[in-house]
């Protein structure tokens, strides 16, 4: 049996579905009222906790939030555990509680500084379950996946697809960037194999694919999927920056937050978990899990 919180999202959506296809039995468990406390947790082998407040690129919701959400109600859903018979607990963290830009490659030894209360209070979490003593027979797994997508999934790669499927260009080709992803079958994929290894060892492991793509890449991958070709403009950086900070008073559909996330570098590695489980490749490449979702937007049009 495994637990999962926060199975109403994407991601929960998905893993579900997919540990239930890989033979595990899995229950919903509900944080949005009390109840939760007095059930028994028991005869499980995991408690995989995705129930989170996302980051919110608007920057409007309450500071205190985060902490209550990401870091309070995560204490109490380990405390819980600590009690059970259950013997991994998930903690679904994010590479924003390390750092919010990146030069070079992120890895898990990176000092962390997180900029946003999203990052701030994942980071709290995961530094209170780490001090924590874990009883003998028991593991914990901090996990911090880049930018996940896949079917089902909406934000900023749902934005871009909508810009090729009206045959827009492009505007910010000028931007040469390299970003890492971890596409939901991956994601999937490496939970599922860190559950059925009882050799793995607790520890903060990052998640994403093997490979990186430029914002200019998903573009070009979107505009193949639809048959189109790619209208890639070079406005110059110095215009769009200012029209961003324009849009950061003005709600236009392009600030500097998402300007930030649409053209910044984020390189994250994932090999620590791949040489922990002894995995070369991910089942997906990047450009195939970027296709798989493209296809999955088509599909949810028709």
């Amino acid at each position: 049996m495994i637990y999962i919180t926060g199975t109403s999202g994407f991601v929960g959506t998905n893993l579900s579905t997919y540990l239930r296809a890989k033979g595990h039995a899995t229950t919903a468990i509900s944080l949005r009222d009390a109840m939760w406390q007095s059930q028994e947790w028991t005869n499980a082998t995991a408690i995989i906790h995705l129930a989170g407040k996302a980051h919110d690129t608007s920057n409007t919701s309450d500071y205190l939030e985060y902490f209550k959400i990401n870091k309070d109600l995560t204490l109490a859903v380990f405390k819980k555990f600590l009690q059970s018979d259950i013997r991994d607990f998930f903690y679904f963290s994010s590479v924003k509680a390390v750092a919010d830009t990146v030069e070079g490659v992120l890895t898990e030894d990176a000092i962390a500084d997180p900029l946003t209360p999203y990052g701030k209070s994942k980071l709290e979490a995961e530094n209170v379950l780490l001090k924590t003593p874990l009883p003998e027979g028991k593991r914990l797994f901090i996990i911090r996946p880049c930018m996940i997508h896949g079917p089902g999934n909406k934000g900023n790669l749902n934005l871009l697809y909508k810009v090729v499927s009206k045959g827009l260009p492009w505007p910010l080709a000028a931007f040469h960037n390299k970003r890492s992803f971890v596409s939901i079958d991956n994601l999937c994929y490496l939970i599922d194999q860190m559950i059925r290894n009882p050799d793995l060892n607790s520890g903060v492991y990052n998640f994403a694919d093997d490979e990186v793509l430029s914002t200019s890449d998903i573009i070009s991958i979107t505009s193949a999927v639809l048959g189109k070709k790619a209208k890639l403009w070079k406005i110059p950086k110095g215009f769009v920056i200012k029209l961003a900070e324009i849009g950061d008073i003005c709600s236009l559909p392009l600030n500097s937050e998402r300007l930030k996330k649409l053209t910044e570098s984020y390189i994250v590695s994932s090999q620590k978990i791949k040489d922990a489980l002894g995995i070369d490749k991910l089942p997906l490449t990047a450009r195939e899990g970027m296709e798989k979702t493209t296809r999955s937007f088509v599909d949810n049009k028709s």
